[in-house]
C-alpha cells in the first residue's frame, strides 16, 4: 500500500470522529449556557440538547454562512472580488473600458426605456 493511502485510512475516521465530537460539544455548550442564563434572566424555558443543536445550526446559517469559500467571510470575498476588478480595470485601455461599460449597459437594458423604432408621423 502507498504511504499516502495508509495515512488517509487513519486520518478519515479520526476526522469524522473529530467532527462528531465538535458538534456534540457545541450542542452541549449552547444548551448549558442557555439553561444557565436565559431562564433566570428572561424567564424563558430550558432547552434540550437537540434544540440547542438546532439553534447552533440556525445561528451558523444566519450569521456564519455555510462555508465553501475557504474559511473567508462574505465581506472578505467581496473585497477580494473588488480588488481583482480594480486591478483588471487599471490594466484596461480606454477602449476596453468603454466596451466593458457598454456590455454592462446591455445587461441592464430592461431597466432603461426601450428605444422608439418607428417615429410617429
Amino acid at each position: 500500500m502507498r504511504p499516502r493511502l495508509k495515512r488517509l485510512i487513519w486520518i478519515a475516521p479520526l476526522a469524522i470522529l473529530g467532527m462528531v465530537v465538535f458538534v456534540f460539544l457545541g450542542g452541549e455548550i449552547v444548551m448549558h449556557l442557555w439553561n444557565w442564563l436565559l431562564p433566570s434572566l428572561f424567564g424563558w424555558r430550558q432547552i434540550a440538547f437537540w434544540q440547542a443543536l438546532g439553534l447552533l445550526a440556525l445561528c451558523r446559517i444566519l450569521f456564519g454562512g455555510l462555508g465553501g469559500r475557504g474559511g473567508t467571510s462574505r465581506f472578505e470575498a467581496r473585497r477580494r472580488i473588488r480588488e481583482r476588478m480594480a486591478e483588471r480595470w487599471e490594466k484596461m485601455t480606454p477602449e476596453e473600458r468603454e466596451k466593458y461599460r457598454q456590455s454592462w449597459r446591455g445587461r441592464c437594458a430592461p431597466f432603461e426605456p426601450p428605444p422608439n423604432p418607428k417615429p410617429t408621423a
